[in-house]
């Protein structure tokens, strides 16, 4: 897929979720307020960590989709990376947060101070926002898979963990809203939440961090990959590959051996045969140097 459309479908589909975030975040916060839930309110701070995640998507999209130039050989798919780990801090951050609330929370309620029950409009709240949340999840995830882009993926499992959150907000909220002696399980609900959140955040953290700092492709995938250029007529023995990820891009670098006996020219024709294999395995999302060496 060429980087415009990629890029415009990326940006639809986060803009989408931009609205949705905009509307769930504030009504959570409000109705949360009003509604004397701090579960609910937790879970609004979750949506707007939502909010903030879809403009850095946004930013990331628009400014890795730009052509390769001549300061920038690889493209700029690391600024798509850099987007995705500001993602999974974001979502780290908002865990470290919700556990911090819920735990003053209970905190206040073993002390023997007074804690209002919810109001049931905030258990109407939660409950609604995990249907909106898990059905933005299946969009999202259908189109970062379309156009392969790991920020939008990693985008799409914010929108989960906020339907993950509000699963454990509405039991908690309906506990304490149908029965003021389980008033506790309302802070509780969004404390568990924070387990989820966190490990998701840490995931994508580590995976950013990794092709950051240009860590190879598994052994698994770079074996796939001498593979198919040694089934390539012509090509012997490939070997000493590199490989790493760009952003959408794999980039390799490898020797093979070619007969010792042909020319130039045929030898060249070989490196246009393995990129051929490469493109109909693996799209436009490569690049790849070819070293020349002759079989002795």
């Amino acid at each position: 897929m060429e980087n415009k459309k990629r890029m415009d479908e990326g940006i639809k589909v986060t803009v989408i979720g931009l609205l949705i975030n905009v509307i769930l975040t504030s009504l959570k916060i409000i109705f949360g307020i009003v509604g004397r839930s701090r579960a609910l309110v937790a879970d609004g701070f979750h949506s707007l960590s939502d909010f903030i995640t879809d403009i850095v998507v946004i930013f990331g999209l628009k400014f890795s989709s730009k052509p390769v130039d001549e300061s920038h050989d690889y493209g700029h798919g690391k600024i798509e990376t850099f987007a995705t780990f500001i993602v999974g801090i974001f979502l780290i951050l908002v865990g470290i947060y919700i556990f911090y609330s819920s735990a003053t929370t209970i905190f206040l309620i073993y002390k023997g101070k007074e804690v209002k029950q919810p109001e049931f409009v905030t258990f109407i709240f939660a409950f609604l926002s995990i249907i909106v949340k898990e059905g933005l999840y299946r969009y999202t995830v259908f189109v970062a898979d379309k156009i392969k882009s790991q920020s939008i993926k990693a985008n799409a499992w914010h929108h989960r963990s906020d339907a993950f959150s509000s699963i454990a907000t509405s039991i908690g909220i309906g506990l304490a809203v149908f029965n003021k002696n389980l008033i506790i399980f309302d802070p509780i609900s969004a404390m568990i939440v924070t387990i989820f959140i966190v490990r998701v955040g840490v995931d994508i953290v580590r995976d950013s961090f990794d092709e950051l700092t240009e860590k190879s492709l598994s052994s698994k995938e770079e074996e796939e990959i001498l593979k198919v250029i040694e089934g390539v007529d012509g090509v012997i023995n490939p070997h000493s590959i590199q490989t790493r990820k760009v952003g959408n891009y794999i980039a390799i670098d490898l020797h093979i051996e070619v007969d010792k006996s042909i020319s130039v020219e045929e030898a060249h024709r070989i490196t246009e045969k393995v990129e051929e294999e490469m493109t109909k395995k693996y799209g436009e999302n490569y690049y790849i140097n070819i070293h020349i060496e002759p079989n002795s």
